[in-house]
């Protein structure tokens, strides 16, 4: 199939093409995490534009991106001729070079700029593309860590039911998402998954010290019963993304810092999403007050306006390695550290300390939970919790409150997100992150680009409302 079979006009070839997109991305473009209606049946989006906290469709219609791309645009879409600017500027001077064995300046000034960001020693710096390339690298770095102390045994990583960490060998194999990772099952060998902390169903008057001691002492449990010699690392997100928001009870992430001194085992924050500004300070480890041994990011590093991610490390870990027989780092990436890359996200930094873009979500934290707090409570008929911080929070929808579930009777939770739910958003123009959680229950996640105003908090609750209600009217609730 060809788009244009003939010589058009200008005026013409833009009408053409603009009709045809869809249908070319159908055709041709095969979509992440995309299911098979989006190919054939449904309407596909074409966004051609953002701007602000808003992208529009190639109809002009505005949408509010309440995701913030994938949890990634910090800058939403009105900086970007700044940092194309930036990025025309080195593709002028040097467009590619790469880090083996040779620097150059965009690298070196991000490094030596993530290190000052970074918390305590955490001052070595790995490039890489995107999140689960620095997942992936991070893996290899505490093997080899390990290898070099002379502790051959240690080969088991420890990560936490339901999270995410990306979707090649190293980084599925520690997701604890069955349904991601089943079908490509063996993979990497030794990966085993602790409790996460989601509160919601826990046991009526569990008090938040109570529900710490479980999860530290299940997570000591399996460390002893696997052999604490054999664990690598535990990798953690500060905020825990899949299953919704999750956040971490008080004490917890410095009991798992005390019980990785305990074991010799190394601390891996997963910053992917809570990077950058997310929680309302530079980097969730920050944010909840723990320092771990290695920090990996993606993301919001660069706002996703060019695709960079990374592993920030401890020098202790990195002089280990560099001591060791083989002598560096026994990794590499072609795109490690491109120029254009790293020069994008020094702009992206830039700006964001310029227009005081972490200090935004500090301060309007309060404002967006009262909000989001205040569409919970107008929908009590299926909502059952609200939860997060900072930028990013979850709804879990329930019909039975008492049992904290959605019931099949009288609609599935299938039938009411796809039929009823996702086409309400679309009909206030509402992007977010609709999915069934793995006991069954619709989550609707909103984290939106950080540069948000009371305004568009209003906004984006007026959306929300307007869209559950919609939804629970047509679905018959």
């Amino acid at each position: 199939m060809t788009l244009q079979q003939e010589p058009v006009t200008l005026t013409e070839a833009a009408t053409d093409a603009k009709s045809h997109l869809a249908e070319a991305a159908k055709r041709h473009l095969v979509m992440n995490f995309t299911p098979a209606s989006k190919y054939r049946d449904d309407e596909l989006p074409v966004f051609v534009r953002g701007e602000h906290c808003s992208v529009f469709d190639e109809n002009g219609r505005r949408f509010f991106d309440g995701l913030a791309g994938l949890f990634c645009v910090q800058l939403g879409y009105t900086h970007g001729a700044e940092v194309g600017e930036a990025v025309r500027e080195q593709l002028a001077t040097l467009p590619f070079q790469t880090t083996w064995s040779v620097t150059h300046p965009p690298a070196a000034k991000l490094a030596h700029k993530l290190a000052q960001l970074a918390p305590g020693d955490l001052n070595r710096v790995f490039f890489a593309s995107g999140g689960g390339e620095s997942n992936e690298a991070a893996i290899k770095l505490a093997r080899q860590y390990h290898i070099t102390k002379g502790h051959h045994t240690r080969y088991k990583f420890i990560a936490r039911r339901v999270a995410y960490h990306g979707t090649s060998f190293g980084a599925m194999s520690l997701n604890g998402m069955t349904d991601v990772r089943k079908m490509f099952e063996p993979l990497m060998n030794g990966v085993r998954h602790a409790h996460n902390t989601k509160r919601y169903r826990r046991p009526e008057g569990e008090t938040e010290q109570q529900f710490t001691d479980f999860l530290l002492g299940e997570l000591e449990s399996l460390i002893v019963q696997e052999g604490p010699d054999t664990i690598a690392a535990i990798i953690m997100e500060p905020l825990q993304n899949a299953g919704g928001s999750l956040t971490p009870p008080t004490g917890y992430f410095q009991g798992v810092r005390a019980l990785c001194d305990k074991y010799g085992i190394l601390m891996i924050a997963d910053e992917v999403i809570t990077g950058y500004g997310r929680l309302g300070s530079w980097f969730g480890s920050t944010h909840y007050g723990f320092q771990p041994d290695m920090i990996t990011f993606a993301k919001g590093i660069a706002s996703a306006y060019v695709p960079l991610g990374g592993v920030i490390a401890s020098d202790h870990i990195i002089e280990t390695v560099l001591d060791g027989p083989v002598g560096m780092f026994n990794h590499a990436l072609t795109y490690g550290g491109h120029p254009v890359a790293c020069a994008a996200a020094l702009k992206n930094i830039e700006i964001m300390e310029r227009e005081g873009v972490v200090e935004n979500v500090a301060q309007l934290t309060p404002y967006l939970a009262e909000k989001l707090g205040e569409v919970r409570d107008k929908h009590k008929k299926i909502v059952g919790d609200l939860r997060g911080d900072g930028f990013h929070r979850s709804f879990e929808l329930v019909t039975n409150h008492e049992a904290k579930r959605w019931e099949t009777d009288p609609i599935s939770a299938a039938d009411f997100v796809g039929k009823h739910l996702n086409p309400a958003l679309a009909e206030v123009g509402l992007l977010c992150r609709v999915a069934i959680d793995a006991e069954g229950n619709p989550l609707v996640q909103v984290s939106p680009p950080l540069v948000m105003t009371r305004d568009d908090i209003d906004e984006l609750a007026d959306l929300l409302d307007r869209a559950f209600a919609t939804a629970t009217r047509e679905a018959g609730l």
